[in-house]
């Protein structure tokens, strides 16, 4: 069998991580490459991600036709856009290239929970071309919602979730320091919040559906919050700067709810150098019932490394599913892929022959 075929849309730090992660990996190899950022286009893969390979070069574009052909590749690694209404666009051009489709945008995780419209004709362009449209991450996809879903299968009954996300900002670019406030006074967090300039985290809607569903928990209310964490002194990240007295980042609450009483509840304080004012970054995950589960990973998994990895790890979970958009409810249990890439590909499931 050929090696598994894998384009990527979008080349900033999540498609390169891919590509990088993938250049690791035996039995699959990238088919094309589209980035709209200028001084990417027309140069080599190898030359921007300052390495060298075995595998053919591959030239980037920002013309998709020519990067991503109809049926050129088993799968599309698209690394743009949070939201669906975004990511929609690109999924239906790749739909109609008859094209597998795993998405990182943080909506795409359960794009029903606010866009169930779109979700519908996600899921029917992807029936008609007889293909399957996935969106995952690390969070959305994993830590506050897969991974409740998973540790509750050694209960008898759940009666409350509680998953929590303590990270650091970081490692994270300007754009992500624009979204999450970092640097802002409170007045002018307070302006970011009415002309939706601050957007926080992205998901709570998406993992809250996906946990009530996967447990066949009822729930009939969902509310998020967003508040600002002020630092007591200056810190400085890479591409963030928080003086004593503005943002270090925001810290990010939601619950779903039946009848008014809270079922699941999530916490995500996300801010810079956290560590600076004694902030231990960690993952948690809480199960209410019989008997009760408590798992906490500390530190934090690394929200950058953990997406690009469970995109790839996702591969052919996707290329085997059934045509339709969707969930990491399913397809098997995710986990890292250290074998040949097309030893897990089911006969006759491959789209690049």
């Amino acid at each position: 069998m050929e090696n598994v075929k894998v384009a990527i849309w979008g080349f900033g730090a999540m498609g390169q991580g891919m590509a990088k992660m993938m250049l690791n990996k035996k039995g699959v190899e990238i088919a094309g490459i589209c980035c709209r950022n200028a001084a990417r286009q027309n140069k080599g893969m190898y030359e921007i991600l300052g390495v060298n390979g075995i595998q053919p070069d591959i030239i980037i574009t920002n013309d998709v036709d020519k990067a991503i052909a109809p049926k050129s590749c088993d799968v599309v690694l698209l690394c743009t856009d949070s939201f669906t209404a975004q990511a929609y666009e690109k999924i239906e051009i790749l739909a109609n290239k008859g094209l597998n489709v795993v998405t990182i945008a943080e909506e795409m995780a359960w794009p029903a929970a606010q866009q169930p419209q779109l979700a519908q004709k996600i899921d029917d362009i992807a029936r008609k071309n007889g293909i399957s449209i996935l969106g995952t991450g690390i969070n959305p996809g994993l830590v506050m919602d897969l991974l409740a879903v998973c540790l509750s299968a050694c209960m008898v009954d759940v009666t409350g979730v509680m998953c929590k996300r303590v990270n650091s900002l970081s490692p994270f670019g300007p754009t992500v320091m624009r979204e999450q406030g970092v640097g802002l006074s409170e007045e002018e967090f307070a302006e970011g919040l009415k002309n939706h300039t601050v957007a926080g985290h992205v998901g709570f809607a998406e993992s809250i559906a996906m946990i009530a569903e996967g447990l066949g928990l009822e729930i009939d209310g969902f509310e998020q919050q967003m508040q600002p964490i002020i630092t007591d002194i200056d810190r400085k990240s890479p591409y963030g700067f928080a003086a004593k007295g503005n943002l270090a980042g925001v810290n990010m609450t939601a619950q779903g709810t039946k009848n008014g009483k809270v079922i699941i509840d999530m916490y995500h304080p996300q801010q810079i150098e956290p560590e600076m004012v004694g902030v231990q970054t960690g993952d948690y995950v809480e199960l209410a019932g019989t008997p009760p589960v408590s798992m906490a990973i500390k530190p934090e998994i690394d929200g950058g490394l953990g997406t690009i990895a469970m995109a790839v790890n996702c591969i052919p979970h996707v290329i085997n599913a059934d045509a339709g958009l969707i969930t990491m409810l399913d397809i098997p249990v995710p986990r890292a892929i250290m074998g040949d890439f097309r030893k897990l590909i089911k006969d006759g499931k491959k789209v690049a022959k």
